[in-house]
């Protein structure tokens, strides 16, 4: 089993900035890929960014040159800085880490999710 802690949301004014950080725990023997989900009020989930495990970085378009995801492999943490936030950003974000466990199991387990209000 793998469990996964979301911090980091809240309200913040446009222009404003955010970390986001899930810490996962659990049986794990390697993570493939960290993402972070997104989604807006009354709208679909969708996703923002995602880190592979060599390193490998994309990013929604909306948020390019914004956002910034990064992991910490010692902690199997993943991060999201968000800077310059706009309206548009509110969502309640979701992290999603895939991989394998020890006894070989693979897994793909998603975050709570946590608020982000962008409003002044």
């Amino acid at each position: 089993q793998v469990q996964l802690v979301e911090s980091g949301g809240g309200l913040v004014q446009p222009g404003g900035s955010l970390r986001l950080s899930c810490a996962a725990s659990g049986n794990i023997m390697s993570i493939t890929a960290m993402y972070w989900y997104r989604q807006p009020p009354g709208k679909q989930r969708e996703l923002v960014a995602v880190i592979t495990s060599s390193g490998y970085t994309n990013y929604a378009e909306s948020v390019k040159g914004r956002f910034t995801i990064s992991r910490d492999n010692a902690k199997s943490t993943v991060y999201l800085q968000m800077n310059s936030l706009k309206p548009e950003d509110t969502a309640v974000y979701y992290c999603n880490l895939r991989g394998r466990l020890r006894i070989g199991q693979v897994f793909d387990t998603w975050g709570q999710g946590t608020q982000v209000t962008v409003s002044s």
